[in-house]
């Protein structure tokens, strides 16, 4: 029997729980709620149950296809004009700003409300078909016995400080949990190979496991959490933890060369994919050669359109009126294609140039036997290093991406979510998928995934050789390109007038992991920059 289902993520760990759900009769929700918190176990600066994020679920036999929307809304206790004060600048990229004292990037007030884990309930009982227990059998055994630091974990752990962001070794030592289960008895992160136990976390899933997720929103481990918060000083609370609930939302729908596109809605980063899909339709980019000075001029300048409208207009819908129509509306692309064509250039405002990028983010693909899929990116944004005591995982650092200055889309409100890039999209020809993905990587989420789609129907790429493409991106005026990008193109760029950021990294600008279905064969690719695999399993339907 030739496969039929397939899990792909950048962690072999969590791909093998996924694949043990599926052969055990779990469907694709099952196994991606499985896969999502090994994640968090054996990857734990990148996302967990208080993290963040937004899910793709595509179940054709229920005729079931939607999204669950969990980006991270500010506490209660947060306000406007608080942090106003202490701004000092802008990211490069426009995720986030740097204030004085890095209040909302290290520490228990850049913590906003955690969302994953009522997610994964959600998403379970709704379509979930193994009991919840179940679920969390293979990451309880991973945080007990143990697993690995893994290469792209270990570069992670060692990335220092950017601009006036906190390195990834603050984090792991800010708390005291952190420092004995991450770093060495000098308080370094810990090397390539050396093993990690988290029995702490262990405990606190299968609590999780046995009660439900009301413990972590309502129950004993809320209690827990918001002592904590409030002996330090934090802005969450535990009705800030009981008040939350996930949205269900409608895929946002476009079409790209006759293809059927669907993605997420506000705040996440769908409508800048199809905006910058609808621009670049405009142009016959085969001929114009992949990754050619020309190529990248232009993808680059729907790029920078794209970036603009999303600053101006997009972010959390209840908070702001989000111009989809016009975003999303083929002749509103068709003017900016225009201008392309004329050799106007876009100019992205920013408070103050930066050069850092966030990677604190992971993403899986499901799909099942019976053709169900689930697209999750989930994440931490840039963790605040915080690990309470006893409980075993971080917490999310969201509140370091919204706008500490009042009056703007992005502006601090309580109950208030902020823009994220990540888009898990799925593609289809004649109403079947034909393309599955999504990525990790800040605000290159979106960039990484727009070109992917461009390498397999404008270029003609297999999965494989799409995912690893070099890539390149331009979210503010300068263009950021990989190591593999060719001197002779970029020197081509500087010529033309633009600024060029090379990236010591081959494989970077968004980390893809993608699925792809043709003609009953099933074929997945995990971005080389990570440790990820695709794999995949022959289900008895």
């Amino acid at each position: 029997m030739k496969p039929n289902a397939m899990v792909v993520c950048p962690q072999p760990e969590a791909a093998e729980t996924g694949i043990e759900i599926l052969e055990r009769g779990g469907n694709a929700v099952d196994a991606a709620i499985a896969c999502a918190l090994a994640q968090g176990v054996v990857d734990p600066l990148m996302c967990g149950i208080a993290g963040f994020g937004s899910a793709a679920v595509y179940l054709p036999g229920q005729g079931v296809h939607r999204y669950l929307d969990f980006h991270a809304p500010a506490p209660a206790a947060a306000r406007e004009d608080m942090w106003e004060d202490l701004v000092r600048g802008e990211t490069r990229d426009g995720f986030g700003f740097i204030l004085e004292g890095r209040v909302n990037d290290l520490g228990y007030q850049s913590i906003a409300v955690p969302t994953a884990l009522k997610a994964y309930e959600t998403l379970h009982r709704a379509h979930g078909r193994l009991p919840w227990k179940t679920l969390f059998e293979p990451a309880v055994a991973w945080a007990q016995d143990g697993f690995f630091v893994r290469p792209a974990m270990h570069t992670f752990f060692m990335e220092g400080a950017k601009m006036g962001r906190a390195a990834t070794a603050e984090r792991l030592a800010y708390s005291a949990d952190g420092r004995a289960l991450y770093c060495r008895p000098d308080g370094t992160p810990k090397e390539i190979g050396a093993p990690l136990a988290n029995p702490d976390y262990a405990v606190t899933l299968q609590r999780i496991a046995e009660a439900g997720a009301d413990t972590f929103y309502g129950g004993d481990i809320a209690a827990t959490i918001a002592a904590d918060m409030a002996s330090h000083g934090g802005l969450l609370s535990q009705e800030d933890l009981a008040s939350y609930r996930p949205r269900w939302s409608e895929p946002l729908t476009a079409s790209y060369r006759g293809r059927r596109i669907t993605t997420n809605q506000p705040p996440g980063g769908g409508v800048m994919l199809i905006e910058m899909l609808n621009i670049l339709e405009h142009f016959d980019l085969r001929a114009l050669g992949h990754n050619s000075p020309d190529y990248v001029r232009i993808v680059c300048e729907a790029m920078k359109r794209a970036t603009i409208d999303k600053d101006r207009y997009v972010g959390d819908p209840d908070f702001v009126t989000i111009p989809l129509d016009q975003m999303t509306d083929k002749a509103h692309a068709g003017a900016m294609a225009d201008e392309i064509k004329r050799g106007v250039r876009a100019s992205v405002p920013r408070l103050k140039r930066n050069d850092h990028e966030s990677v604190n983010t992971t993403h899986l693909c499901v799909v099942d036997g019976e053709g169900g899929h689930v697209l999750m990116t989930h994440s931490l944004g840039m963790p605040s290093g915080v690990i309470t005591e006893g409980l075993g995982f971080f917490y999310n650092g969201c509140m370091g991406v919204f706008d500490p200055r009042p009056g703007r889309v992005g502006s601090i409100a309580p109950g208030k979510s902020r823009f994220s890039a990540m888009c898990p999209t799925i593609v289809f020809e004649d109403d079947q998928p034909v393309l599955a993905l999504g990525a990790p990587g800040g605000t290159q989420i979106v960039m990484g995934v727009l070109q992917t789609i461009l390498n397999v129907f404008d270029f003609g790429m297999d999965i494989r050789e799409a995912v690893a493409a070099p890539r390149f991106s331009s979210t503010g005026d300068s263009i950021d390109v990989s190591n593999r990008i060719p001197r002779s193109v970029t020197r081509a760029l500087e010529a033309d007038g633009y600024e060029v950021i090379r990236n010591p990294y081959g494989h970077t600008i968004g980390w893809v992991h993608a699925i792809r279905m043709t003609r009953g064969e099933i074929v997945g690719a995990a971005d080389p920059g990570r440790d990820g695999v695709a794999y995949a399993a022959s289900i008895s339907t």
